[in-house]
């Protein structure tokens, strides 16, 4: 299966959600008025893209379509252009040979350093395990830090996705105060010479303010060990969480300035559009999914690729 269909298997269940809006509401030769249009915008909340996109895309519809004869395709078309144009921002992707490029902000001198942080459960570990992954098919060499130092477990899960990917990884006894791991990481990349520095944190609720503050401590030790560092703050979301993942994404940002998402266990929900309401409410970009539970099942995020995924015509 190529990417689009994996994406397009991933995002099934919120697609099958519009699609059948769409079909019950939108019925050739009919007039599309405002009731029509209000329970439209009621449905497009179910995909968890939040009420601000929502009243964009229905103001956008009524704007072109309302009044008028339905037109399923055009209604379809319109809805796409302003969803591409909520997910990609201000920001354009960049492509080569028409594939996205990396996302990530990586330094041409010295090492990148990648932050990476969640909540429980979210997938995390494995999040990072697929991108280390992805950057080492890049051609750049990595190095792990197990900033986990709470759960013997996810040392030992990451110290074996090290080992099976073959990449550098560096850990503490457990307990370990978290930021001296991410402390050492940045001082052994540095010393090695390697080009990206991916760095665990404990999962964590974004409500536990003492974890919260220490996930910022990690983040401050780290600009201080490597000036300009962490180059990238990723947050890992749940797919499945859906309007949670706002909340999720407002504090982690608070604590190290979230540049990026991995949305993981895409294929789980029918809440894809979460994606959506976090790009517009925070302005932080998605820049990886999660289509599975495979090694290779990480993506770049292409807003073009979600969208024509998301938006099945066969409606």
């Amino acid at each position: 299966m190529g990417l689009f269909g994996k994406l397009k298997g991933a995002l099934k269940k919120t697609t099958d959600l519009l699609r059948t809006d769409v079909r019950d509401l939108f019925k050739a030769g009919e007039i599309l008025d405002e009731p029509k249009l209000q329970e439209f915008e009621k449905r497009l909340l179910l995909s968890d893209m939040g009420f601000a996109a929502a009243q964009e895309i229905v103001t956008e519809v009524r704007e072109k379509h309302g009044g008028r004869t339905v037109d399923v395709e055009a209604i379809w078309n319109t809805v796409k252009e302003k969803l591409r144009a909520l997910l990609k921002g201000d920001e354009d992707v960049r492509y080569d040979s028409g594939n996205p490029v990396s996302p990530l902000n990586l330094q041409s001198d010295g090492p990148t350093v990648i932050l990476v942080s969640g909540v429980n459960g979210v997938g995390k570990t494995t999040s990072i395990a697929k991108l280390a992954n992805l950057i080492q098919k890049s051609g750049k060499s990595v190095l792990l830090a197990a900033g986990d130092t709470f759960r013997a477990a996810a040392v030992e899960q990451l110290t074996m996705w090290s080992e099976r990917l073959g990449c550098e990884i560096v850990t503490k006894p457990a307990g370990t105060d978290p930021a001296s791991v991410a402390y050492t990481g940045c001082d052994v990349g540095v010393e090695k010479g390697v080009d990206v520095i991916i760095i665990d944190t404990a999962g964590r609720l974004q409500t536990h303010q003492n974890l919260m503050d220490e996930l910022h401590k990690i983040y401050r030790v780290i600009s201080k060990r490597i000036p300009g560092a962490p180059h990238e703050a990723l947050l890992v979301l749940d797919a499945t969480t859906g309007q949670n993942g706002l909340s999720q994404a407002k504090h982690f940002s608070e604590a190290v300035e979230c540049s990026g998402l991995v949305l993981a266990k895409l294929d789980g929900s029918a809440k894809g559009g979460v994606a959506i309401a976090i790009r517009q409410t925070m302005g932080i970009p998605v820049k990886y999914v999660g289509l599975g539970e495979q090694i290779d099942d990480l993506e770049v995020f292409d807003p073009d690729n979600f969208v024509d995924a998301l938006i099945d015509k066969e409606a």
